[in-house]
């Protein structure tokens, strides 16, 4: 597998955790919700878009890659949404996390485009 096939697998890996812990209302999701001005009742949202990005990464790996180029790019366009939220809000001690998944998102977006060109 290439290395962007790698960080695609962590991206949905990373995602699906995510996901979860913003179903749990974790500690950690819930503070850093509250210091960039999320509602907690948007999170079970916010987690739905989380998995189903994931899920379309797995479909895509699963032998339809057109629909793992679009979770890439929702996932893309959602993280970059985390990454302006952080900037609007001011909050750059953790903004490293959504960028981290920004940047595995944009390398799922990557490996699938190649694997549709």
């Amino acid at each position: 597998m290439s290395a962007l096939g790698v960080a695609t697998a962590v991206c949905i890996a990373a995602n699906l955790f995510i996901a979860i812990a913003d179903l749990r209302r974790a500690g950690f999701v819930l503070a850093n919700s509250a210091e960039v001005g999320l509602r907690p009742s948007a999170l079970p949202h916010l987690a739905a878009l989380k998995a189903a990005g994931a899920i379309g990464l797995v479909l895509g790996f699963a032998g339809l890659p057109w629909l793992g180029l679009a979770a890439g790019i929702g996932l893309v366009l959602f993280f970059v949404g985390a990454v302006g939220a952080h900037v609007r809000a001011r909050v750059f001690h953790n903004i490293g996390f959504p960028a981290l998944y920004l940047l595995l998102a944009l390398c799922a977006a990557a490996h699938f485009a190649l694997a549709v060109s």
